[in-house]
């Protein structure tokens, strides 16, 4: 844990289900990893919007995480700021450390990178780096918040993986690998836990503005457009409304599945 993290705090009380009109999530904590950048913020945001209590789990990004903190206590609920390296063994017990003895109650594992690069061309380094962030960590993660969830009898896991998982991609052999393996991840976790009131699913977002898209000529991006059968790119926010409704209790009876959030590019997939 990084100089300056918060020490472990009691979570507030559990209340009951929908104690709260609106805000389905008061008195449980919710962990979301990658939580400084713009879908992990968003996240953050819509369970806050849901009376959670907030760990906003950051790696390097301190300033961006406290702008997400910001927003969260905007938004009503408590944030706890975490810092931790996932490529680290020991980052899940750190990370749920922060969130104090009562626990997490819903997991959003959206922390990732890309290292892209053709086959032919990609080592070793940049192929496991990739895994070993966006999906080893993930294995860790949920390993460590599902202990509280059994125990409890109650909990919500959400991965964040991607449309390339699902259809492939030239040049991202290595995150295709790694969200794709989310998937059968969250099948398998969703089988040994189904009957402890736990929930694993997966969000599978498409193509949201960022970065990649922003360095895009204006060819590549009317391509992208075209394939996408709604016309336009995702936003943040249309994937974190995937995550709030599987968080919730109306998502009790929905585990082991795959929600697209891809305009329609993955129909058929």
């Amino acid at each position: 844990m990084a100089p300056g993290a918060p020490t472990a705090t009691a979570a507030p009380k559990r209340s009951g289900r929908g104690s709260t009109p609106g805000r389905g999530l008061e008195g449980r904590t919710a962990l979301v990893t990658g939580a400084s950048g713009a879908i992990g913020r968003a996240c953050a945001v819509a369970l806050a919007g849901e009376g959670a209590r907030v760990v906003v789990a950051y790696g390097s990004d301190e300033q961006g995480a406290q702008e997400t903190a910001i927003l969260v206590k905007a938004a009503g609920a408590e944030a706890v700021l975490a810092q931790a390296d996932l490529a680290d063994p020991a980052s899940a017990k750190e990370l749920l450390s922060a969130a104090g003895e009562a626990g997490v109650d819903v997991l959003v594992n959206n922390a990732g990178m890309t290292r892209d690069g053709l086959l032919l061309r990609m080592r070793d380094q940049d192929f496991t780096d990739v895994l070993e962030l966006n999906l080893v960590a993930a294995f860790r993660c949920t390993r460590e918040a599902i202990r509280g969830m059994l125990r409890r009898r109650w909990g919500r896991v959400v991965s964040i993986s991607s449309v390339v998982g699902l259809l492939g991609n030239p040049g991202q052999a290595n995150y295709a690998a790694s969200k794709a393996g989310l998937i059968g991840f969250t099948m398998s976790v969703a089988r040994e836990v189904a009957q402890r009131g736990i929930t694993v699913n997966v969000v599978a977002p498409g193509y949201i503005p960022s970065k990649l898209t922003d360095a895009m000529s204006e060819e590549a991006k009317q391509a992208t457009l075209s394939a996408i059968p709604c016309g336009r790119l995702g936003t943040p926010e249309d994937v974190a409304a995937a995550v709030r409704f599987l968080a919730g209790a109306d998502a009790s009876y929905i585990t082991g599945q795959v929600l697209a959030v891809d305009g329609g590019m993955a129909m058929g997939a």
